[in-house]
Formats: C-alpha cells, structure tokens, sequence
C-alpha cells in the first residue's frame, strides 16, 4: 500500500482520532499508533504521509504532552478538524442497562459522562484508551461490563449501542491538527487562515506585554495563547499561539517582526485554512 494514502494516529481502531481520520481524509487509509510519539515517527519515516493530533477538547481542555511534541516533532501543521464527540454506551449483545455493574473507558471520556454513570450506579474503571476499553469488553463478553467508546468502535469490535449520546454536554468536540513532514501554505488571500507558533520571551517585567503588542496595534486576532514549562525550569516559559492571518498579509508579517525583536525562538509550526466550524459555532455561540 503507498504511504501516501496513508493518515497515522493514536490508539486503537476505533478511536476517536480514527474517527477524525475518516471525516477528514475518507479516501485514505488509517494507521493506529501505540503513542503520540508513534504518530508523529511514522510521518517522519515516511511509513504515513500525514498524522492526525488531538490538541483541545471543549470540555477537558488541552490534551497533555502534545504541545511537547509539536515543536520539536519534525512536523508541520496543514491542516485542523473539529470531531464531534458522540460516546455510546456499549456492551456485548444480550447485555442490558438493568444488568450492568461497571463500565470502563479513558478517564477523560468517564468524566464527560458522569451523569449517565450515576444513574446506571456503575463502578468506573479508567482505561488508556476509549476504543482499547471496547476492545477489552469484547474480549471479556460479560453482560455486567460495559464500555465508553465511539459508534465506530462498535462496530469494529461487534459490541451493542446500550445508549447513545452518553454525554453529559451536547457542544463535546475535539480539535485536531492535521501534520506533515512538509508545510503547505495555502495561497495568499484564497481563504481565511491560521498561522501557529510557539515563542519564548525573556524574563524580564513586560516582556509578554511588548511582545504581543504588536497583534493589538496590527488588529490581529490571536484565538489561542498558552503557556508550560519547558526544560523543567519554573522560570523558563513557552507559548504556543493561534492567530488569524497568513505571514505574507501586512498585518501579520508586521506583528511576527515586532514579536521576533521582542521575543527568542519564534518558530512557525503553521500556516493553513481555517476549518469553516470555527466561524460556524461562533456565531451558534452569538446566537445563544
């Protein structure tokens, strides 16, 4: 099979992240990793062609380590896709809601169903993964155990859907980043973009403030800053940004130059499309 067909990512089949690979990319085929760090080698070795990463959910917020690997993984961002999260509540065929005592699951997916949970008065068991929870379900084909996974995951494992929209909130949706081992900027002015990059500032008073000045007085729009420790020291601080433009518009090139006097280590992880759902929910959100 030509790796050019081919999208890795984390876990098992089944997966949320499989899921996003097929709505994202439904020609080409999906390659289930053990870790992150997996995902990204198999980019890198040529094995796959593009990777899909979780970054963010609505509810449990950044997903852990990611942010780690992004700059220093070799890889440049394409793309990004917003998956609804749907959980289900299965079990082996015959079980029925009455008759279930635990249910397992990642604890992520367990504390986005924790309503569900409570009224079933189910034991929780945490697990590595949500679709790796399914298939351990299958394999024990007990009635009494159920797991949290997606439709998906139902179906590649022969597990029944005991209930659907196990959620506890309807708006449950991860962003993903689309990674190649080259960057592919989109063509300047042919759609709206985003361009990502991560920055160290020296510690010194103000340093954040002047170096994101120049975003406020070039009226570009920064739609994520965060900030983690790197190198384990509780003084050294980088910052991982989303901001809307393309580098070669005048605003964003004029803000990225005062950035670059102000800061150390601007490194652009990003250019590409803006994924319609963004504008999308937030004028659902207006709305509301």
């Amino acid at each position: 099979m030509a790796t050019s067909n081919i999208i890795a990512f984390q876990g098992f089949p089944g997966a949320y992240s499989d899921l996003a690979c097929r709505n994202a990319r439904p020609t080409m085929t999906t390659m289930p990793c053990a870790t992150f760090e997996d995902a990204f080698a198999a980019v890198r070795e040529g094995r796959a062609s593009l990777a899909m990463i979780p970054v963010e959910n609505s509810i449990a917020g950044r997903v852990a380590d990611n942010h780690y690997l992004l700059p220093d993984g070799g890889l440049h961002i394409i793309g990004e896709h917003f998956q609804r999260v749907n959980h289900q509540l299965l079990a082996p065929k015959g079980a029925t809601l009455e008759g279930l005592e635990t249910v397992r699951s990642h604890i992520q997916a367990l504390s986005q169903c924790q309503a569900g949970i409570r009224d079933l008065g189910l034991q929780t068991i945490n697990h590595a993964d949500t679709a790796g929870a399914a298939k351990e379900i299958a394999a024990l084909n007990d009635p009494r155990h159920a797991a949290i996974a997606s439709s998906l995951a139902a179906e590649i494992y022969g597990l029944a859907i005991l209930k659907a929209g196990f959620e506890d909130a309807a708006h449950n949706t991860t962003r993903f980043l689309i990674l190649a081992r080259e960057p592919k900027l989109p063509a300047l002015g042919s759609c709206k973009t985003i361009t990502t990059f991560v920055f160290r500032v020296r510690s010194v008073p103000a340093a954040l403030y002047k170096a994101l000045g120049g975003f406020a007085t070039n009226g570009v729009n920064m739609t994520k800053l965060e900030s983690y420790m790197v190198g384990g020291r509780f003084t050294q601080t980088q910052f991982y940004a989303d901001v809307e433009g393309h580098p070669d518009e005048r605003p964003l090139r004029l803000a990225l130059e005062e950035l670059d006097f102000f800061a150390r280590e601007v490194k652009i992880l990003g250019v590409y499309p803006a994924n319609p759902f963004r504008y999308q929910e937030s004028q659902r959100v207006g709305e509301d």
